[in-house]
């Protein structure tokens, strides 16, 4: 496994980051633990989850923790990263990014974790009403305890992370080290400002929904061969886009990969990007993902996928940000 740097940090993670939403509403607690011994037998070390996924908020952190508490080393083996924003409760400051609701939420994930830190907390969204002196002098107070390593974003714009990191480095902090975007084929906004900030900041950018949402992992194949699954049900988005769909699953028989292998190789060659994002709901998806990083897509094969997927500037402009600048 080749490792990479998150961002500009010395911390090495995988180059795919096993996401943790199936754990609990789809995949059941003993799949769950199956499928992250898997990761760690195949060298993925990096975890990603949330304190609001599972059936109720909190399952997911639960059932991790649980395997954790398993012994083997897995925490010592794991870079956890875990999220807070959304709330946890129908109470006041039980969600969002206060000083009051940064700490509440990191020891409680930590409880469910039962882990004494956080390698990588998340915000899972901007928070419009909390200023960033407070939310860094929360996240400052939560490091020096130990209880967190480093801060990340997710679902920030790109004026989000430069106000956050002007803000980060007038306290004398180091600030967000990473950012999750939703970003793959068919969603490239990120492309006009995040990821340039993202690059000029030294964020590692943690894509999500690598396959939209089931779209570009072959769902035209599974539509013929009558294999249920999130991209078949899609059938609006299906109909939508099934000219390019069905020109990209033939340039990825013409290249010999699989249409969600090509979508998480072509990731993995854009600036700032460091690991996207694979939920596995079994093994079987897991072990099907682990030979993406080995992936060389040549210049023939990404010059189509711009024919299908174009960036959302004009083809010869300058580059992002300064697409639409003179």
């Amino acid at each position: 496994m080749d490792y990479r740097q998150l961002g500009r940090t010395g911390l090495k993670v995988a180059p795919l980051c096993l996401g943790t939403m199936n754990f609990g509403p789809r995949t059941s607690e003993a799949d769950s633990h199956s499928i992250m011994d898997a990761a760690h037998e195949n060298g993925l070390n990096f975890f990603d989850t949330a304190n609001r996924y599972g059936t109720q908020p909190g399952e997911t952190e639960e059932i991790l923790g649980r395997w954790f508490a398993s012994g083997g080393g897995r925490r010592e083996r794991t870079v956890l990263a875990t999220k807070l924003y959304g709330d946890m409760g129908d109470w006041p400051n039980e969600g969002k990014l206060s000083a009051l609701n940064i700490r509440r939420a990191a020891d409680a994930s930590l409880k469910r974790l039962q882990t004494d830190y956080i390698d990588l907390y998340q915000m899972h969204h901007v928070d419009r009403e909390t200023p960033w002196d407070e939310i860094w002098e929360a996240m400052s107070v939560l490091r020096q305890q130990g209880k967190i390593l480093y801060v990340g974003s997710s679902n920030f714009a790109g004026w989000h992370i430069a106000t956050a990191q002007g803000v980060a480095a007038s306290l004398g902090m180091v600030g967000l080290v990473s950012e999750q975007s939703l970003y793959n084929l068919m969603s490239r906004w990120v492309e006009l400002e995040v990821l340039p900030a993202a690059e000029h900041h030294g964020l590692g950018v943690i894509p999500w929904s690598p396959l939209a949402g089931g779209l570009l992992g072959g769902v035209l194949a599974k539509e013929r061969d009558g294999v249920e699954g999130r991209g078949t049900a899609n059938t609006e988005g299906i109909e939508k886009n099934r000219e390019v769909l069905t020109a990209y699953e033939e340039l990825c028989s013409d290249i010999g990969e699989k249409p969600a292998d090509v979508a998480l190789a072509w990731l993995l060659t854009r600036p700032a990007v460091t690991a996207p994002i694979i939920g596995p709901r079994t093994i079987e998806q897991l072990t099907d993902s682990l030979r993406v990083p080995e992936i060389d897509l040549d210049d023939a094969a990404l010059d189509r996928l711009e024919e299908l997927f174009p960036a959302p500037f004009p083809k010869g402009s300058n580059p992002a940000p300064e697409a639409y600048a003179w």
